[in-house]
């Protein structure tokens, strides 16, 4: 019962925490990524934590270099799968741009990567019978939408446009349902904010280029690599005056993957939307305190002005993903900073 799971993005560092977890679960994969903002490393490593629990096959591993939104690049990787008798199963589709702050500085480059590039994604599946995929998307969807925590039937109303091209590609899924809705099996996923690292400290959060998220930055100052962190704002209506988000262990938002293919796999079809994260608001001063606790190391930091495309507090009701996928993290925050 071998499965083919294709992941689109599969090198960056929520990508290669969920190939780790498929892997050890027993999956074949086939990983295309542009390395655009990640490193062929990466797979080395997970060669290696799998080595440490002898849990590893070369064989089950295909990594391929390219852009989504060239379609030959695509359509040759489910070639190569079918010539090996190993037709594609599903698609988890990860690849894409996540800046919020770049979005608003360039949108047009937004809506071609991570738009078109699903577009021709989705396009190459259909050519090849393959209507099983789990679409990373995100909690900007949500933007101010009013009622918090998010559920999944909130107002979808981002306001910034990396949370537009999100909400456009969910529409496109649910159009694509709708003409055929008897053969599609899908899944989207609305992150809210995944940090940490695997326990083996081998593979994590570590962009190419200056990080955006606010767990780089925090490990770059920890580590001498940056002076002090800005923190964007200190007046927000919130209680200490620092923005609140929802952190998930990447960890745990790996395993939530593995629970949606597994539900995918087994329904005959289906079209669901479920939020994933911890279902708790923590500000970011006390995040930062946290990690100054737990790692005994101290934080240097200023207050600068807001950023453009924040809200003052995102956290996620995840009632409807705990009662589906039977699924509910594990970490807690000071293990997400350890």
């Amino acid at each position: 019962n071998l499965k083919n799971i294709l992941i689109t993005g599969g090198a960056g560092f929520i990508g290669s925490h969920i190939c780790l977890n498929f892997l050890e679960q027993g999956f074949n994969l086939y990983i295309a990524d542009s390395f655009l903002n990640s490193s062929k490393e990466v797979f080395n490593r997970l060669k290696n934590i799998l080595d440490i629990s002898n849990n590893y096959d070369v064989k089950k591993i295909n990594v391929f270099e390219g852009d989504i939104r060239n379609y030959k690049f695509l359509e040759n990787i489910f070639l190569e799968a079918s010539n090996k008798n190993e037709a594609i199963d599903g698609v988890i589709h990860l690849a894409g741009l996540k800046s919020v702050f770049e979005s608003t500085l360039d949108p047009t480059y937004y809506w071609d990567v991570n738009v078109n590039g699903s577009i021709n994604l989705l396009k190459v599946m259909m050519a090849n019978n393959c209507k099983t995929i789990l679409f990373s998307s995100s909690a900007t969807v949500y933007g101010n939408s009013g009622e918090i925590p998010f559920k999944e039937s909130n107002l979808i109303n981002p306001i910034n446009p990396y949370g537009e091209t999100k909400a456009t590609i969910e529409k496109i899924l649910n159009n694509i349902f709708n003409s055929d809705s008897k053969s599609w099996r899908i899944c989207v996923l609305r992150y809210f904010n995944p940090i940490g690292a695997h326990p083996s400290g081998m593979i994590g959060e570590n962009p190419n280029g200056t990080p955006e998220n606010i767990f780089p930055l925090i490990l770059q100052v920890a580590s001498g690599l940056r002076k002090k962190l800005f923190v964007f704002g200190n007046d927000w209506p919130t209680q200490d005056g620092t923005c609140e988000r929802d952190y998930i262990h990447v960890v745990d938002l790996a395993q939530a993957h593995i629970k949606a293919m597994q539900y995918l796999l087994k329904a005959k079809n289906c079209n669901l939307t479920l939020n994933v994260g911890k279902g708790l608001s923590t500000s970011v001063l006390d995040l930062l305190k946290t990690f100054e606790k737990v790692n005994n190391v101290k934080i240097n930091f200023e207050f600068t002005s807001k950023r453009d495309g924040d809200i003052p507090i995102s956290f996620a009701d995840t009632s409807l993903s705990f009662k589906i996928l039977n699924w509910k993290p594990k970490y807690n925050i000071e293990d997400m900073c350890k």
